[in-house]
């Protein structure tokens, strides 16, 4: 069972990444998913998620500029990021909730940093 995000990297500011997670050993279409970040001596703060019926909440930081995503046919949940600023930059983390269960997963996390 785990969560393996990727697609982070270094981008200039103004620019895009896609992260993607893939979800392995779980019903995929059970859980809301969502995508978390955390930057240097900060907390780590909601981004963005979707349900399973695919309802959608961005936080007000980055609407507009990201959009969250996902394809329950290959497991997987995306973030779309557009217009990249520096104060973007933080280790994004995927999340997993059953949509009943107590049962919350998280994947290992990737590093995005955006450069001025």
């Amino acid at each position: 069972v785990q969560l393996q995000a990727f697609g982070g990297g270094l981008v200039q500011a103004g620019g895009s990444l896609r992260l993607s997670c893939a979800a392995s050993g779980i019903i995929f279409n059970l859980y809301d998913m969502g995508w978390y970040r955390q930057a240097p001596g900060k907390q780590r703060e909601l981004v963005a998620s979707i349900t399973r019926g695919g309802i959608t909440t961005t936080a007000d930081s980055v609407k507009g500029r990201f959009t969250i995503s996902r394809d329950n046919t290959k497991n997987t949940v995306y973030l779309q990021m557009n217009s990249l600023k520096v104060e973007d930059t933080a280790v994004y983390y995927c999340n997993a909730k059953h949509f009943v269960r107590p049962r919350e997963l998280w994947g290992q996390g990737t590093l995005v940093t955006v450069s001025s």
